[in-house]
């Protein structure tokens, strides 16, 4: 049982997916490692989320309890299974309670098949989401232990926010509850046809502009936004975008509306899986002071690729092939990069036009390209490690990770200015030059001709080595690790400890 006192906030954190467990994107990793780092903060953290299909990871399970949660009216037996994880460096355990209903969890991806979203997602988390509350009243009232904060994580968790505000009646003892909710990406917001409305459940008058009803349809993540304490997201700049039409995606209007605003606390990553100088998937180990391994990491990254092993600029493509993360405007540049003696590595997975249009470009260039359709965290590894720049022309980015990662791995990034890119590179101007803190390239317009320019730029600071060893210095000795973000978000859970002593 854990402690209903002392220096370590009680902490329950609900998501959809996090490492090890289950992973589709960023979120997976944030989740995972923010649960840890609270817990090596000193908080007691529980972390709910499905118990999809595959193998258990870590621990073996034990069944926690069995609940009856009601889907439609009608109630669904659910089994709860837990795992504790042992945190290097922590006085306790992470405790990790798995919702397991294999007819909504036990499938091949998570939200999705052959690109295609399941057609019952929406009751997939609803279960889920009544089933954490349920899990919460569990824990206080059976195991007696003090929950000071529900910390929820995107629209598969929102819910939670909804039904623990407007069901008072149903979970009676909850009503102190504080909640924060963080939104990880407002581009997925949980939307779903406005006559699906009766399966969750909820009051019809919660079906209107001021609750839950978004043009006709059901909006899941405007409803967290709503009914939580206090909303946060994951970088400063992101937090501000937000509250525009150009960002907002439709909600800016409901974000605004907030007296509070919404907290922007910028990502970290976990410096112990991402460190070049034991990264166990590398061919060499090197630091900021012997790069010598970085060209050993690099030369076995061409031969990997199918790649010449040539002494020229490495180019690196890592993440979604998505729209918004700004990739068409790359294969538009392609001509010019390889007119310019480059080479590309692409590791990714999405759109299939996209994906299509990277499988042209390597066929049209087979030895100046290498592409790598799906995901694989070694070679994820070892492309960060052997490459001498990261592409990321995103047209928005909450946060983003890869680039933080290329810091890590002396990889100078070429962002776009906007959300967390804009907080994390800092931009090469004579000013930062001279300073000795420049780390990597910014560009603006969301084009091609923006693009080609900023690739322009890099390409000639490349052929100088003593700017270059300074960016590459700077971007490798920043802290990226989770320290100062699990202190913010202490801090966010305290000030909500104010608030419900206060009420």
């Amino acid at each position: 049982m854990i402690p209903a006192s002392g220096d370590g906030l009680n902490i329950v954190m609900a998501a959809s997916e996090a490492v090890p467990y289950a992973k589709t994107g960023g979120l997976a990793d944030v989740v995972g490692a923010l649960a840890i780092e609270l817990t090596k903060s000193g908080h007691y953290v529980t972390l709910l989320m499905p118990g999809y299909r595959g193998p258990a990871t870590g621990e073996s399970r034990q069944l926690a309890m069995r609940l009856s949660i009601p889907v439609e009216g009608k109630p669904v037996d659910v089994t709860v299974e837990e795992e504790s994880v042992p945190v290097t460096g922590a006085l306790h355990r992470l405790r990790v309670l798995f919702v397991r209903y294999d007819p909504y969890f036990d499938r091949q991806g998570l939200y999705q098949q052959d690109h295609h979203d399941y057609s019952d997602n929406l009751e997939r988390f609803t279960l889920f989401c009544r089933a954490v509350l349920e899990i919460v009243r569990d824990l206080i009232e059976t195991r007696q232990e003090k929950i000071d904060v529900l910390h929820l994580h995107d629209w598969q968790a929102a819910l939670c926010a909804v039904y623990l505000k407007t069901l008072p009646y149903e979970y009676k003892g909850l009503e102190r509850l504080k909640v924060l909710l963080t939104l990880h990406n407002m581009g997925y917001q949980g939307i779903f046809p406005g006559q699906q409305f009766m399966k969750m459940g909820l009051p019809p008058s919660l079906f209107s502009p001021s609750g839950l009803e978004f043009y006709g349809s059901i909006n899941c993540l405007k409803g967290g936004i709503i009914f939580s304490d206090v909303v946060s997201t994951v970088s400063p700049t992101y937090a501000k975008e937000i509250m525009t039409a150009e960002y907002g995606c439709g909600l800016e209007g409901v974000l605004a509306s907030r007296a509070d605003g919404v907290k922007g606390i910028t990502n970290g990553i976990d410096v112990t899986a991402w460190n070049p100088e034991s990264d166990p998937y590398l061919s060499a180990k090197y630091t900021a002071a012997d790069l010598s391994g970085k060209q050993v990491c690099k030369r076995a990254l061409q031969r990997e690729l199918g790649l010449p092993n040539r002494d020229v600029p490495l180019l690196a493509v890592i993440g979604r092939l998505t729209f918004q993360k700004g990739f068409d405007l790359l294969i538009g540049v392609i001509p010019e990069l390889m007119s310019l003696d480059t080479q590309i590595a692409v590791l990714g997975t999405g759109d299939r036009h996209l994906e299509q249009q990277f499988i042209a470009v390597k066929a049209r260039y087979p030895d100046r390209i290498g592409v790598c359709l799906g995901f694989d965290e070694g070679m994820a590894h070892r492309i960060e490690a052997g490459s001498d720049m990261l592409i990321m022309p995103s047209r928005y980015e909450p946060c983003g990770l890869s680039q933080l990662y290329s810091l890590r791995y002396g990889t100078v990034p070429i962002v776009r200015r906007t959300g967390g890119l804009a907080d994390t590179v800092v931009p090469f101007r004579p000013s930062t030059v001279k300073s000795r803190c420049a780390t990597g390239f910014h560009f603006i317009d969301a084009s091609t001709d923006s693009l080609l320019s900023v690739l322009l730029l890099s390409l000639h600071v490349y052929r100088e080595p003593k700017i270059w060893q300074s960016m590459i210095h700077a971007g490798m000795k920043a802290d990226l690790s989770w320290d100062r973000s699990a202190k913010l978000y202490g801090d966010l859970y305290r000030a909500l400890q104010r608030e419900r002593r206060e009420s």
